[in-house]
C-alpha cells in the first residue's frame, strides 16, 4: 500500500479513537455507577462492501466491583 493510504487511514483511526474516546467519557460522567458497559464499533465502507464490528466491554475500575 501506499504512503499516502497509510497516513490517510492512520489520520482516520486516530480520529475515530480520539472523538470516541471523548464521547464514551462524557457519557461515564453522566452514567449510573455501574458496570461493566458492553460496547460495540462499527466500521463500515459501502463501496468496498466492508462491515468491521469490534465487541467488548469497558470498566470503570473499583466501581465495577462493588
Amino acid at each position: 500500500m501506499s504512503d499516502d493510504f497509510n497516513m490517510s487511514m492512520r489520520k482516520f483511526l486516530k480520529q475515530v479513537g480520539v472523538t470516541s474516546q471523548q464521547a464514551i467519557e462524557e457519557a461515564m460522567r453522566n452514567a449510573p455507577d455501574a458496570g461493566p458497559f458492553p460496547v460495540r464499533a462499527v466500521i463500515t465502507i459501502p463501496e468496498l462492501g466492508l462491515t468491521h464490528e469490534v465487541t467488548g466491554e469497558i470498566t470503570r475500575g473499583e466501581a465495577d466491583k462493588e
